[in-house]
């Protein structure tokens, strides 16, 4: 067993690097980049969903159950931080398919400069932030010992992923935006410049800008799309194993209601692009709101809430 603890060590540290070196490659223009690193870029990635679906595939070897739920006690305090290990490494791996097929499927080879430092703030959590207690394997409690347990948490992970890749896009979508408002200097120069070579310049900068701000809220739109009905999924079969193993099909629990929040907002998110167009920089506040909500809903309730799902919490 200690070698396997051992093992688990060294490829979550090598994790952590790859995904930092991955972050660098999508943050390094590309266009100042020779064929190689280009090509070095797009198999790193590869690399790291691999790296990441090896160290799922060795917590689950360690704990003899699925990777998405144990039971973590510690009896320190160490930033009011208690975070299951298994489900964001699920959640990292998640975010980097997503990329990757994403990538694969369309031409927005951008996205990884958006999700690669969400997933190395998530590494940085996991590996400097959690005392060693919390990444110790412990047997599930009687209530996590069902077959939903893989079904429901793997759809509610996925669906976080989809989201918060949505939400992410809202926010880079409102930052353009805001940044491009206020760039006075360029609206300077543009009127003072007689160059008509400048003005041209200028002109096709700001073409280039409005296509990527379409393609920042078009994505939004579609991963939200994807993400809402997996959410809607994996809060029903939450609470059809809720009554299974409490008798229950909904009590309140901080969990349970955060998700349901989270649920209305990206809810509304659809229903005011379907039902009444919005797009652009109205639906981006509403989508990038909706990413506040998934980070209480996922990690806030196991800082300050108590309840069935808040397995993390510090006593």
């Amino acid at each position: 067993m200690g070698l396997f603890l051992k093992l688990e060590n060294y490829l979550t540290n090598i994790c952590f690097f790859s995904t930092f070196i991955t972050m660098l490659y999508y943050l390094y223009p590309e266009k100042w980049m020779n064929q190689f690193n280009i090509h070095i870029k797009s198999k790193n990635i590869l690399l790291l969903s691999l790296l990441f679906f090896f160290l799922l595939a060795l917590r689950w070897w360690n704990s003899h159950h699925f990777p998405l739920s144990n039971r973590l006690n510690c009896s320190k305090l160490l930033n009011k931080l208690a975070i299951f290990i298994d489900r964001i490494i699920f959640l990292c791996w998640s975010l980097i398919i997503l990329q990757i097929i994403l990538e694969s499927v369309t031409s927005l080879k951008w996205l990884g400069s958006i999700i690669t430092p969400i997933i190395l703030f998530l590494q940085t959590l996991t590996n400097f932030y959690l005392p060693s207690e919390l990444k110790l394997m412990t047997p599930l409690i009687p209530a996590l010992q069902s077959n939903w347990l893989i079904m429901h948490v793997s759809i509610m992970i996925l669906s976080y992923a989809a989201l918060i890749c949505g939400s992410l896009c809202s926010i880079s979508f409102c930052t353009v935006y805001y940044l491009q408002n206020k760039n006075f200097a360029f609206k300077l120069i543009y009127n003072l410049a007689n160059d008509y070579q400048i003005l041209n310049n200028i002109s096709h900068f700001n073409c280039q800008i409005q296509r990527f701000l379409y393609q920042l809220d078009n994505s939004s739109y579609r991963m939200i799309g994807i993400g809402f009905p997996l959410l809607t999924m994996g809060i029903l079969s939450g609470s059809i194993w809720a009554n299974e193993a409490w008798g229950s099909y909904w009590s309140w629990d901080p969990k349970e209601t955060w998700a349901l929040i989270t649920w209305l907002i990206f809810a509304i998110y659809l229903h005011t692009r379907y039902s009444y167009d919005w797009s652009g920089f109205k639906s981006s506040i509403l989508g990038s709101f909706g990413f506040i909500i998934i980070c209480i809903c996922y990690m806030g309730v196991n800082l300050i809430g108590k309840g069935l799902h808040s397995y993390g919490w510090f006593k």
